[in-house]
Protein backbone atom coordinates (compact mmCIF):
# COMPACT_ATOMS: atom_id res chain seq x y z
CA UNK A 1 0.00 0.00 0.00
CA UNK A 2 2.78 2.41 0.95
CA UNK A 3 4.70 1.51 -2.23
CA UNK A 4 1.70 2.31 -4.43
CA UNK A 5 0.96 5.47 -2.48
CA UNK A 6 4.54 6.62 -2.93
CA UNK A 7 4.41 5.93 -6.65
CA UNK A 8 1.21 7.95 -6.97
CA UNK A 9 2.78 10.76 -5.01
CA UNK A 10 5.68 10.84 -7.47
CA UNK A 11 3.26 10.86 -10.39
CA UNK A 12 1.18 13.75 -9.07
CA UNK A 13 3.34 16.56 -10.51
CA UNK A 14 3.33 14.81 -13.89
CA UNK A 15 -0.44 14.35 -13.81
CA UNK A 16 -0.99 17.97 -12.83
CA UNK A 17 1.27 19.02 -15.73
CA UNK A 18 -0.74 16.84 -18.15
CA UNK A 19 -4.01 18.36 -16.94
CA UNK A 20 -2.54 21.83 -17.26
CA UNK A 21 -1.27 21.20 -20.78
CA UNK A 22 -4.61 19.69 -21.82
CA UNK A 23 -6.45 22.71 -20.44
CA UNK A 24 -4.10 25.06 -22.32
CA UNK A 25 -4.58 23.06 -25.53
CA UNK A 26 -8.34 23.16 -25.02
CA UNK A 27 -8.23 26.93 -24.46
CA UNK A 28 -6.26 27.37 -27.67
CA UNK A 29 -8.31 24.89 -29.69
CA UNK A 30 -10.76 27.45 -31.04
CA UNK A 31 -10.69 31.23 -31.05
CA UNK A 32 -13.25 33.39 -29.20
CA UNK A 33 -14.93 30.43 -27.49
CA UNK A 34 -16.34 32.51 -24.65
CA UNK A 35 -17.57 35.28 -26.93
CA UNK A 36 -19.34 32.63 -29.00
CA UNK A 37 -21.10 31.21 -25.95
CA UNK A 38 -19.05 28.33 -24.54
CA UNK A 39 -19.96 28.87 -20.88
CA UNK A 40 -23.65 29.04 -21.85
CA UNK A 41 -23.49 25.82 -23.87
CA UNK A 42 -23.46 27.67 -27.19
CA UNK A 43 -27.04 28.94 -27.08
CA UNK A 44 -29.38 28.88 -30.06
CA UNK A 45 -30.88 32.18 -31.19
CA UNK A 46 -34.29 33.11 -32.51
CA UNK A 47 -35.75 34.35 -35.79
CA UNK A 48 -34.62 37.90 -35.10
CA UNK A 49 -31.01 37.39 -34.03
CA UNK A 50 -29.70 34.06 -35.35
CA UNK A 51 -28.02 35.52 -38.44
CA UNK A 52 -26.42 38.68 -37.04
CA UNK A 53 -25.70 38.00 -33.34
CA UNK A 54 -22.36 36.24 -32.93
CA UNK A 55 -23.11 35.28 -29.31
CA UNK A 56 -25.59 32.71 -30.68
CA UNK A 57 -23.85 32.05 -33.99
CA UNK A 58 -22.33 28.62 -33.25
CA UNK A 59 -25.53 27.24 -31.74
CA UNK A 60 -27.78 28.74 -34.41
CA UNK A 61 -25.67 27.68 -37.38
CA UNK A 62 -25.92 24.04 -36.26
CA UNK A 63 -29.55 24.13 -35.11
CA UNK A 64 -31.30 26.26 -37.69
CA UNK A 65 -34.12 23.75 -38.05
CA UNK A 66 -35.16 24.50 -34.45
CA UNK A 67 -35.53 28.20 -35.36
CA UNK A 68 -37.13 28.29 -38.80
CA UNK A 69 -39.86 26.17 -40.42
CA UNK A 70 -38.35 23.80 -42.93
CA UNK A 71 -38.72 21.03 -45.47
CA UNK A 72 -36.88 17.72 -45.00
CA UNK A 73 -34.72 15.62 -47.27
CA UNK A 74 -34.85 12.14 -45.75
CA UNK A 75 -31.70 10.08 -45.35
CA UNK A 76 -30.83 7.38 -47.82
CA UNK A 77 -32.13 3.85 -47.16
CA UNK A 78 -28.60 2.69 -48.05
CA UNK A 79 -26.01 5.20 -46.79
CA UNK A 80 -22.62 5.02 -48.49
CA UNK A 81 -19.54 4.53 -46.34
CA UNK A 82 -16.26 6.37 -46.56
CA UNK A 83 -12.89 4.80 -46.21
CA UNK A 84 -10.95 6.40 -43.37
CA UNK A 85 -7.24 7.06 -43.19
CA UNK A 86 -5.49 5.56 -40.15
CA UNK A 87 -3.71 8.88 -39.57
CA UNK A 88 -3.96 12.46 -40.75
CA UNK A 89 -1.59 13.50 -43.54
CA UNK A 90 1.19 15.98 -42.82
CA UNK A 91 -0.09 19.17 -44.43
CA UNK A 92 1.79 22.47 -44.48
CA UNK A 93 0.84 25.82 -45.95
CA UNK A 94 2.38 29.28 -45.91
CA UNK A 95 0.47 32.29 -44.65
CA UNK A 96 1.75 35.76 -43.86
CA UNK A 97 5.34 34.58 -44.09
CA UNK A 98 5.01 31.58 -41.75
CA UNK A 99 4.51 27.86 -42.19
CA UNK A 100 1.45 26.31 -40.57
CA UNK A 101 -0.47 23.04 -40.31
CA UNK A 102 -4.08 22.05 -39.71
CA UNK A 103 -3.84 22.49 -35.92
CA UNK A 104 -2.61 26.03 -36.45
CA UNK A 105 -5.43 26.79 -38.85
CA UNK A 106 -8.03 25.65 -36.33
CA UNK A 107 -6.45 27.79 -33.63
CA UNK A 108 -6.55 30.82 -35.93
CA UNK A 109 -10.04 30.55 -37.40
CA UNK A 110 -13.59 30.09 -36.11
CA UNK A 111 -14.03 26.76 -37.86
CA UNK A 112 -16.85 24.56 -36.56
CA UNK A 113 -16.11 21.58 -38.83
CA UNK A 114 -13.28 20.64 -41.17
CA UNK A 115 -13.28 17.62 -43.47
CA UNK A 116 -10.69 16.62 -46.06
CA UNK A 117 -11.53 13.80 -48.47
CA UNK A 118 -9.43 12.31 -51.25
CA UNK A 119 -10.55 9.42 -53.44
CA UNK A 120 -13.55 8.97 -51.12
CA UNK A 121 -11.27 8.48 -48.13
CA UNK A 122 -11.58 10.76 -45.10
CA UNK A 123 -8.12 12.13 -44.34
CA UNK A 124 -9.12 14.78 -41.80
CA UNK A 125 -12.30 15.19 -39.74
CA UNK A 126 -12.26 17.84 -37.02
CA UNK A 127 -14.89 19.66 -34.98
CA UNK A 128 -14.63 22.68 -32.69
CA UNK A 129 -16.91 24.53 -30.27
CA UNK A 130 -18.35 21.23 -28.98
CA UNK A 131 -19.89 20.43 -32.36
CA UNK A 132 -20.18 16.75 -33.32
CA UNK A 133 -20.76 14.49 -36.35
CA UNK A 134 -24.53 14.35 -35.83
CA UNK A 135 -24.93 18.13 -35.96
CA UNK A 136 -26.38 19.69 -39.10
CA UNK A 137 -24.38 22.68 -40.31
CA UNK A 138 -26.03 25.49 -42.25
CA UNK A 139 -24.99 26.09 -45.84
CA UNK A 140 -25.79 29.74 -46.34
CA UNK A 141 -25.10 30.32 -50.04
CA UNK A 142 -23.58 26.89 -50.66
CA UNK A 143 -27.26 25.98 -51.14
CA UNK A 144 -27.22 27.92 -54.41
CA UNK A 145 -25.12 25.18 -55.99
CA UNK A 146 -27.75 22.61 -54.95
CA UNK A 147 -30.34 24.65 -56.81
CA UNK A 148 -28.09 24.61 -59.86
CA UNK A 149 -27.96 20.80 -59.65
CA UNK A 150 -31.77 20.75 -59.52
CA UNK A 151 -31.82 22.78 -62.74
CA UNK A 152 -29.38 20.30 -64.25
CA UNK A 153 -31.59 17.37 -63.31
CA UNK A 154 -34.67 19.10 -64.73
CA UNK A 155 -32.80 19.76 -67.96
CA UNK A 156 -31.63 16.15 -68.15
CA UNK A 157 -35.16 14.91 -67.44
CA UNK A 158 -36.59 17.10 -70.21
CA UNK A 159 -38.67 19.09 -67.74
CA UNK A 160 -36.71 22.18 -68.74
CA UNK A 161 -36.22 22.08 -72.49
CA UNK A 162 -33.42 24.61 -72.84
CA UNK A 163 -31.38 26.92 -70.64
CA UNK A 164 -32.08 29.59 -73.23
CA UNK A 165 -35.79 29.52 -72.44
CA UNK A 166 -37.01 32.43 -70.37
CA UNK A 167 -38.19 31.81 -66.82
CA UNK A 168 -41.72 32.87 -67.86
CA UNK A 169 -41.80 29.88 -70.21
CA UNK A 170 -42.29 27.80 -67.05
CA UNK A 171 -43.62 30.46 -64.65
CA UNK A 172 -46.36 32.35 -66.51
CA UNK A 173 -47.07 34.51 -63.44
CA UNK A 174 -43.80 36.31 -64.17
CA UNK A 175 -44.57 37.05 -67.83
CA UNK A 176 -43.90 40.73 -68.52
CA UNK A 177 -41.67 41.13 -65.44
CA UNK A 178 -37.91 41.58 -65.73
CA UNK A 179 -37.06 38.33 -63.99
CA UNK A 180 -39.64 36.39 -65.95
CA UNK A 181 -38.25 37.67 -69.23
CA UNK A 182 -34.69 36.58 -68.40
CA UNK A 183 -33.20 33.41 -69.87
CA UNK A 184 -32.49 30.64 -67.38
CA UNK A 185 -28.84 30.50 -68.44
CA UNK A 186 -28.36 34.13 -67.42
CA UNK A 187 -30.13 33.60 -64.12
CA UNK A 188 -27.76 30.71 -63.40
CA UNK A 189 -24.84 33.08 -64.03
CA UNK A 190 -26.43 35.83 -61.89
CA UNK A 191 -26.57 38.00 -64.96
CA UNK A 192 -30.19 39.14 -65.19
CA UNK A 193 -29.16 42.79 -65.14
CA UNK A 194 -31.92 43.56 -62.61
CA UNK A 195 -31.01 46.10 -59.94
CA UNK A 196 -30.45 44.39 -56.56
CA UNK A 197 -28.17 45.26 -53.64
CA UNK A 198 -26.77 42.64 -51.29
CA UNK A 199 -24.42 43.64 -48.48
CA UNK A 200 -25.96 41.79 -45.47
CA UNK A 201 -26.71 44.82 -43.33
CA UNK A 202 -30.42 44.02 -43.01
CA UNK A 203 -31.54 47.15 -44.85
CA UNK A 204 -30.33 46.31 -48.37
CA UNK A 205 -32.48 44.86 -51.16
CA UNK A 206 -31.78 41.40 -49.79
CA UNK A 207 -33.37 42.40 -46.49
CA UNK A 208 -36.39 43.87 -48.29
CA UNK A 209 -36.72 40.80 -50.52
CA UNK A 210 -36.52 38.47 -47.52
CA UNK A 211 -39.28 40.29 -45.66
CA UNK A 212 -41.63 40.04 -48.65
CA UNK A 213 -40.64 36.41 -49.20
CA UNK A 214 -41.42 35.23 -45.66
CA UNK A 215 -44.61 37.27 -45.53
CA UNK A 216 -46.11 36.68 -48.97
CA UNK A 217 -44.08 34.02 -50.79
CA UNK A 218 -41.76 33.86 -53.78
CA UNK A 219 -43.80 35.32 -56.66
CA UNK A 220 -44.70 38.62 -54.93
CA UNK A 221 -41.10 38.95 -53.75
CA UNK A 222 -39.76 38.44 -57.28
CA UNK A 223 -42.23 40.88 -58.82
CA UNK A 224 -41.12 43.58 -56.36
CA UNK A 225 -37.78 43.94 -58.17
CA UNK A 226 -38.44 44.92 -61.75
CA UNK A 227 -35.85 47.50 -62.80
CA UNK A 228 -33.25 46.25 -65.23
CA UNK A 229 -30.08 48.37 -65.06
CA UNK A 230 -28.01 46.31 -67.52
CA UNK A 231 -28.74 44.01 -70.40
CA UNK A 232 -29.10 40.37 -69.38
CA UNK A 233 -25.99 38.27 -69.85
CA UNK A 234 -23.74 41.33 -69.90
CA UNK A 235 -22.25 41.22 -66.39
CA UNK A 236 -21.94 39.15 -63.23
CA UNK A 237 -23.82 40.72 -60.32
CA UNK A 238 -24.31 38.58 -57.22
CA UNK A 239 -27.97 38.55 -56.17
CA UNK A 240 -29.51 35.85 -53.99
CA UNK A 241 -32.97 36.63 -55.34
CA UNK A 242 -31.94 35.03 -58.65
CA UNK A 243 -31.50 31.65 -56.97
CA UNK A 244 -35.04 31.92 -55.62
CA UNK A 245 -36.13 32.59 -59.18
CA UNK A 246 -34.50 29.32 -60.26
CA UNK A 247 -36.29 27.46 -57.46
CA UNK A 248 -39.64 28.77 -58.68
CA UNK A 249 -38.78 27.66 -62.22
CA UNK A 250 -37.76 24.17 -61.07
CA UNK A 251 -40.96 23.68 -59.11
CA UNK A 252 -43.09 24.88 -62.01
CA UNK A 253 -41.23 22.65 -64.46
CA UNK A 254 -41.13 19.48 -62.32
CA UNK A 255 -44.21 19.84 -60.11
CA UNK A 256 -42.02 19.26 -57.03
CA UNK A 257 -40.30 21.54 -54.57
CA UNK A 258 -36.52 21.38 -54.28
CA UNK A 259 -36.49 19.15 -51.21
CA UNK A 260 -38.70 16.48 -52.77
CA UNK A 261 -36.94 16.63 -56.14
CA UNK A 262 -33.40 16.54 -54.71
CA UNK A 263 -34.24 13.80 -52.22
CA UNK A 264 -35.15 11.60 -55.16
CA UNK A 265 -32.43 12.73 -57.56
CA UNK A 266 -29.49 13.45 -55.24
CA UNK A 267 -29.80 12.82 -51.50
CA UNK A 268 -30.79 9.16 -51.71
CA UNK A 269 -28.58 8.21 -54.68
CA UNK A 270 -25.46 9.72 -53.08
CA UNK A 271 -26.15 7.72 -49.90
CA UNK A 272 -26.76 10.49 -47.34
CA UNK A 273 -26.43 9.18 -43.79
CA UNK A 274 -28.76 11.74 -42.18
CA UNK A 275 -31.75 13.95 -42.84
CA UNK A 276 -31.08 17.39 -44.24
CA UNK A 277 -33.38 20.38 -43.72
CA UNK A 278 -34.14 23.43 -45.83
CA UNK A 279 -35.90 26.47 -44.40
CA UNK A 280 -39.10 27.23 -46.29
CA UNK A 281 -41.46 30.06 -47.14
CA UNK A 282 -45.26 30.46 -46.79
CA UNK A 283 -45.77 29.00 -50.28
CA UNK A 284 -43.96 25.79 -49.28
CA UNK A 285 -40.93 26.58 -51.41
CA UNK A 286 -37.45 26.54 -49.92
CA UNK A 287 -35.40 29.62 -49.12
CA UNK A 288 -33.33 28.46 -52.05
CA UNK A 289 -30.49 30.97 -51.68
CA UNK A 290 -29.40 29.50 -48.31
CA UNK A 291 -30.51 27.83 -45.10
CA UNK A 292 -29.90 24.23 -46.15
CA UNK A 293 -28.47 22.22 -43.24
CA UNK A 294 -26.64 18.88 -43.38
CA UNK A 295 -24.06 16.92 -41.41
CA UNK A 296 -20.41 17.50 -42.19
CA UNK A 297 -20.06 14.02 -43.65
CA UNK A 298 -23.09 14.47 -45.91
CA UNK A 299 -21.58 17.72 -47.14
CA UNK A 300 -18.50 15.56 -47.73
CA UNK A 301 -20.55 13.02 -49.70
CA UNK A 302 -21.79 15.83 -51.92
CA UNK A 303 -18.25 17.14 -52.36
CA UNK A 304 -16.90 13.67 -53.21
CA UNK A 305 -19.68 13.17 -55.75
CA UNK A 306 -18.85 16.50 -57.38
CA UNK A 307 -15.15 15.64 -57.38
CA UNK A 308 -15.95 12.44 -59.28
CA UNK A 309 -17.96 14.38 -61.91
CA UNK A 310 -21.22 13.08 -60.47
CA UNK A 311 -20.39 9.37 -60.55
CA UNK A 312 -20.59 6.95 -57.60
CA UNK A 313 -19.67 3.27 -57.75
CA UNK A 314 -19.97 3.26 -61.52
CA UNK A 315 -23.36 4.97 -61.59
CA UNK A 316 -23.75 8.45 -63.07
CA UNK A 317 -25.91 10.33 -60.55
CA UNK A 318 -25.39 13.93 -61.64
CA UNK A 319 -25.76 14.92 -65.31
CA UNK A 320 -22.07 15.10 -66.20
CA UNK A 321 -22.19 17.47 -69.15
CA UNK A 322 -24.24 19.99 -67.20
CA UNK A 323 -21.97 19.70 -64.15
CA UNK A 324 -18.81 20.25 -66.17
CA UNK A 325 -20.34 23.26 -67.92
CA UNK A 326 -21.52 24.64 -64.58
CA UNK A 327 -18.03 24.43 -63.04
CA UNK A 328 -15.57 25.08 -65.87
CA UNK A 329 -14.79 28.74 -66.47
CA UNK A 330 -13.65 27.97 -70.01
CA UNK A 331 -17.29 27.27 -70.90
CA UNK A 332 -18.46 30.80 -70.06
CA UNK A 333 -18.09 34.29 -71.58
CA UNK A 334 -15.22 36.49 -70.42
CA UNK A 335 -17.40 38.48 -68.01
CA UNK A 336 -17.80 35.36 -65.86
CA UNK A 337 -14.21 34.11 -65.82
CA UNK A 338 -11.83 34.27 -62.84
CA UNK A 339 -10.44 37.73 -62.14
CA UNK A 340 -13.15 39.20 -64.38
CA UNK A 341 -16.34 38.31 -62.51
CA UNK A 342 -14.52 39.12 -59.24
CA UNK A 343 -10.90 39.98 -58.39
CA UNK A 344 -10.27 36.25 -57.82
CA UNK A 345 -13.12 33.84 -58.56
CA UNK A 346 -15.12 33.31 -61.71
CA UNK A 347 -18.77 32.31 -61.68
CA UNK A 348 -20.39 29.43 -63.56
CA UNK A 349 -23.89 28.13 -62.97
CA UNK A 350 -24.22 28.99 -59.26
CA UNK A 351 -20.70 27.63 -58.64
CA UNK A 352 -17.54 29.68 -58.06
CA UNK A 353 -14.60 28.82 -60.32
CA UNK A 354 -10.92 29.07 -59.42
CA UNK A 355 -8.32 30.73 -61.63
CA UNK A 356 -5.90 28.40 -63.39
CA UNK A 357 -6.14 26.08 -66.34
CA UNK A 358 -7.22 23.07 -64.27
CA UNK A 359 -10.90 22.86 -63.39
CA UNK A 360 -11.40 23.60 -59.71
CA UNK A 361 -14.52 25.06 -58.19
CA UNK A 362 -16.22 25.95 -54.92
CA UNK A 363 -19.51 26.19 -53.10
CA UNK A 364 -19.32 29.24 -50.84
CA UNK A 365 -21.51 30.73 -48.13
CA UNK A 366 -21.26 33.75 -45.86
CA UNK A 367 -19.55 33.49 -42.47
CA UNK A 368 -17.05 30.97 -43.86
CA UNK A 369 -19.01 28.01 -45.26
CA UNK A 370 -17.23 26.31 -48.16
CA UNK A 371 -16.75 23.14 -50.16
CA UNK A 372 -13.64 23.29 -52.37
CA UNK A 373 -13.34 20.69 -55.12
CA UNK A 374 -10.48 19.46 -57.32
CA UNK A 375 -11.85 16.83 -59.73
CA UNK A 376 -8.43 15.92 -61.14
CA UNK A 377 -7.22 14.80 -57.74
CA UNK A 378 -10.63 13.73 -56.38
CA UNK A 379 -9.83 16.10 -53.51
CA UNK A 380 -12.40 17.91 -51.35
CA UNK A 381 -12.20 20.36 -48.45
CA UNK A 382 -15.41 20.94 -46.48
CA UNK A 383 -15.33 23.91 -44.11
CA UNK A 384 -18.12 25.09 -41.81
CA UNK A 385 -17.62 28.14 -39.67
CA UNK A 386 -18.92 30.95 -37.49
CA UNK A 387 -16.73 33.77 -38.80
CA UNK A 388 -16.78 37.28 -37.42
CA UNK A 389 -18.15 38.81 -40.61
CA UNK A 390 -20.59 37.71 -43.26
CA UNK A 391 -18.16 38.83 -45.98
CA UNK A 392 -14.78 37.25 -45.34
CA UNK A 393 -12.88 39.98 -47.17
CA UNK A 394 -13.06 41.81 -43.84
CA UNK A 395 -10.91 39.23 -41.99
CA UNK A 396 -8.18 36.62 -42.45
CA UNK A 397 -10.33 33.49 -42.83
CA UNK A 398 -10.75 33.58 -46.62
CA UNK A 399 -7.06 34.06 -47.49
CA UNK A 400 -5.82 31.57 -44.88
CA UNK A 401 -8.39 29.00 -45.96
CA UNK A 402 -7.24 29.57 -49.53
CA UNK A 403 -3.62 28.89 -48.63
CA UNK A 404 -4.64 25.78 -46.69
CA UNK A 405 -6.42 24.58 -49.86
CA UNK A 406 -3.34 25.40 -51.92
CA UNK A 407 -1.24 23.37 -49.48
CA UNK A 408 -3.56 20.39 -49.86
CA UNK A 409 -3.70 20.59 -53.66
CA UNK A 410 0.07 20.89 -54.03
CA UNK A 411 0.71 18.08 -51.53
CA UNK A 412 -0.93 15.65 -53.95
CA UNK A 413 -0.25 17.29 -57.29
CA UNK A 414 0.34 20.70 -58.81
CA UNK A 415 -1.70 23.83 -59.02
Amino acid sequence: MDRHGSAFKNLKPFLFLCVFLLSVASAQAAPDEELLGKSKGYPVGNRENWFFDETVRVGSFSNLDTILPHNILTKSPTPTEFKRSSSEPWVRYSFEGKSYGIDDYLQHQRTTGLLVIKDREILVERYQYDRKPTDRFVSHSMAKSLVSLAVGFALSDGKIRSLDDTVATYVPELKGYAYGETRIRNVLRMASGVRFTENYDGIDDLGRFYQILISNGSIPALKAFNEREAAEGERFHYASIETQLLAVAVRSATGKNLSAYLTEKLWWPMGAEAEATWSNTPDGLEQAFGNFSATLRDWGRLGALLANDGSLNGRQILPKEYLVEATDWHRHPKAFTPKEATPWFGYGYQFWTFPGERRRFALLGVYGQAILVDPDQKLVLVHTAAARNALLEQESMAPERGWLWYGLVTKYGRW
